[in-house]
């Protein structure tokens, strides 16, 4: 199995959020990978509102 493609800023970024080595975190297997960024998203609180303030 190859190393994810992405880029060092995100897998340090990944690394921190998810709590894993970047060694392990780019040996993933990447459905994995895509299922803890999943649970992730629903667990950090999101304001749509903000993003369209007009002021």
């Amino acid at each position: 199995m190859r190393p994810l493609q992405i880029s060092p800023e995100t897998a340090i970024t990944l690394s921190k959020k998810l709590g894993v080595p970047i060694e392990h975190l780019m040996h993933m297997p990447q459905h994995i990978l895509l299922q803890k960024i999943a649970e992730l998203s629903k667990e950090e609180p999101t304001n749509p509102a903000t993003e369209n303030d007009p002021s």
